[in-house]
């Protein structure tokens, strides 16, 4: 299922951002040859275009009739689109009369530039032009996580409200971490968000920690290691919440209804041993499989004990609760009026963006390069069932990865036409088609290297060797 979710969620972006392109040409009378989702080589699943007054459609089909050729139709139709879905998921594009891009060079331009074409227009408008689709994407991320808002609300859980305190990755336990710490400070500075702790711990190689620790403040040195560590290791969580052991549910013939453990019950203890979270508590249970342990469990406020038994592979027959907002006082929800949820969205997307691009240098640390990912890692970033909730979340961030990346300045992106364009802008002088043929050729070498780089790891990691 996340393979689906995230064949849907590109699809949604490659056609969002491919209209931003053709949006903007069509408002400055430049004209749009092809606007394909997915690229197309040897066959294309669908082609339609608009003429003669009515819509034309083609199904698997290879080569577009001569029919359907600009130059054979009527003057009123010959700005019309050929729309066409490819099979190739790999992104999609504007064929754009008269630009120079990954659907063709300079050779393939017309001999006399025409009014209609790309390359005549102003340099502000090309500018426009090329920028729709990083605006496009950009916005309609910033209108997701609003629209969210506005339909689920927010789900906030303070750092320091987790009262049972977090369970640590081994890379933190060796940096003086230990299970059940709460973080109050990095560098000195008050922690109160989650998110803000994990992202100063990776990005801002803090050199002090404090820690909440039983009822004491614990200052803990770093290495100053931390993040190349954590690329050595392959850490993709640095801690998790500690949670209750709350039984949510009793399998009815399982050993734990037998006994008499019912919905609401709240285990702290197994044979006198008093465990405070699931983690703890699990594990406890695993080293007595096959046998019979007392649990200690809170039932309405009252401490009580019941002989439950163990099977062979360390469970007791219970469902566990994993509702935050059931196992947390500190939990809150937040509800947004429409008017309310648009700015919230708009600040959220801002933070998650500027989150993402600090994150990047991660990949310029020892061992970096080893933390890119492919589209197998873009799949495993959704769940396995499908959740609308997550799917939107996943491709607003999705959405704002990839207008970030198309700004990037490089030949082959958005970015690469963006930067010649604002040269031209300020020096009058405009690159060569030759140039620009040249410039993008390097480009794309680059793109396709990195892609294989990125799905290289995946599958490295497949095969275990990452």
């Amino acid at each position: 299922m996340n393979w689906i979710a995230l064949l849907v969620s590109l699809s949604l972006l490659v056609a969002t951002h491919e209209l931003g392109h053709l949006l903007f040409a069509k408002l400055f009378h430049t004209r749009v040859r092809r606007y394909y989702i997915f690229f197309n080589p040897y066959f294309s699943i669908i082609k339609a275009k608009k003429f003669g007054g009515k819509w034309h459609f083609l199904f698997f089909n290879s080569k577009t009739p001569d029919s359907w050729d600009e130059k054979n139709l009527a003057p009123e139709d010959q700005d019309n689109t050929l729309w066409g879905l490819g099979w190739v998921p790999l992104g999609g594009y504007c064929d754009i009369a008269g630009m120079i891009d990954e659907t063709k060079s300079a050779d393939d331009l017309e001999a006399v530039p025409q009014p209609w074409e790309y390359r005549t227009k102003p340099a502000w408008q090309r500018l426009c032009i090329i920028s729709g689709g990083v605006l496009v994407n950009f916005i309609s991320a910033l209108l997701i996580y609003g629209m969210m808002f506005a339909h689920w609300g927010k789900d906030e859980l303070p750092l320091r409200a987790a009262t049972l305190g977090y369970d640590y990755h081994e890379v933190m336990l060796d940096e003086g971490f230990r299970n059940g710490d709460i973080i109050y400070a990095i560098d000195g500075k008050d922690c109160y968000e989650f998110n803000e702790a994990t992202s100063a711990l990776l990005l801002d190689n803090p050199e002090t920690v404090t820690v909440l620790r039983g009822d004491s403040l614990v200052e803990l040195t770093m290495s100053g290691h931390l993040l190349e560590r954590v690329n050595d290791m392959g850490a993709k969580q640095l801690m998790g919440y500690r949670i209750p052991f709350v039984v949510h549910n009793a399998i009815d013939g399982g050993n734990a209804a037998k006994a008499g453990l019912m919905a609401g019950d709240s285990i702290v203890s197994i044979n006198d041993s008093m465990l405070a979270s699931f983690s703890d508590i699990t594990a406890m249970l695993g080293q007595h499989a096959d046998d019979t342990v007392t649990l200690g469990f809170y039932r309405n406020g009252e401490l009580m004990a019941l002989p439950v038994a163990v099977n062979d592979a360390g469970k007791i027959g219970v469902q566990a609760e994993t509702d935050i907002a059931r196992l947390f006082s500190g939990y809150r929800h937040v509800d947004y009026s429409f008017f309310a949820a648009i700015p919230a969205g708009i600040r959220h997307g801002w933070e998650t963006l500027t989150t993402y691009v600090s994150s990047l240098k991660v990949l310029f640390s020892p061992g970096g390069t080893k933390q890119l990912g492919g589209f197998k890692a873009m799949a495993d970033l959704f769940p396995d069932q499908w959740v609308w909730q997550a799917f939107w979340e996943l491709t607003a961030l999705l959405a704002l990865v990839l207008a970030f990346m198309n700004i990037i300045p490089i030949p082959g992106l958005d970015g690469g036409h963006i930067l010649f364009t604002l040269w031209e802008i300020v020096t009058r002088r405009k690159p060569s088609d030759k140039f620009l043929t040249v410039a993008q050729n390097v480009g794309m070498f680059l793109l396709l290297a990195l892609m294989v780089l990125a799905n290289g790891n995946d599958i490295l990691r497949w095969l275990g060797f990452m």
